[in-house]
């Protein structure tokens, strides 16, 4: 019988179908260290089920294991209070920055960090200032491509803020900032140029002579 080869030892697969066996689940002393990895990474707020599916482990331990993040994270207990926070936000949770200071952080980035946004930024910024309020997923719909990268760029500039949840979906909807307004030079959104007549209006797709 040939020898097993180093696939064949690192990736074991399931017998019946083939595929790469199920990651192990997490043990219980580190679930809560397993969901602060995922909740370092998340995009939107994550409920208790998608976090137990992540780490292979009963609802019921991540609940234990969440209550016990945020009071780690708080300073209870005689520990450090973070500068971040864990926080429940439609139905599902998130790491924030806390709230203290929120000030510092936007004055962080608009004055340490001034590079110019990529094209990507800027046209994703646009779909955002046009149509907001405005979810990830409508934004990424107008413009064909993911846009997880570019929203945290801009969520992270200052430039745009997370206005609301919806009750339904959980999806985040997406606005500008007082900061977007003051880089533009303009007091309200409604100041922004019309867009209409930049937009082709199809009549050169149509014979003349035909009515």
């Amino acid at each position: 019988m040939p020898d097993a080869t180093p696939e064949s030892i690192e990736r074991p697969t399931d017998a019946a179908q083939g595929l790469p066996a199920e990651p192990a689940p997490v043990p219980a002393p580190d679930v809560p260290r397993a969901l602060e990895a995922i909740l370092m990474v998340a995009d939107e707020p994550q409920s208790l089920v998608n976090l137990a599916a992540a780490v292979h482990v009963p609802v019921g331990a991540v609940r234990r294991a969440i209550v016990e993040l945020v009071a780690d994270y708080d300073g209870e207990r005689g520990g450090v209070r973070r500068g971040f926070e864990l926080r429940e936000v439609g139905g599902g949770w998130r790491i924030y920055v806390r709230a203290d200071y929120d000030a510092l952080v936007t004055d962080y980035v608009v004055t340490q960090n001034p590079t110019k946004l990529s094209q990507a930024a800027l046209e994703t910024l646009a779909v955002i200032a046009y149509k907001q309020p405005i979810s990830r997923g409508a934004i990424a719909s107008i413009r064909a491509v993911n846009v997880d990268s570019v929203v945290r760029t801009l969520l992270g500039r200052g430039l745009i803020t997370e206005m609301f949840t919806d009750s339904e979906t959980g999806a985040i909807n997406y606005g500008t900032t007082d900061l977007l307004l003051t880089q533009l030079g303009i007091n309200a959104i409604e100041e922004l140029p019309r867009i209409s007549p930049l937009l082709d209006d199809g009549r050169e797709g149509f014979d003349s002579d035909q009515h």
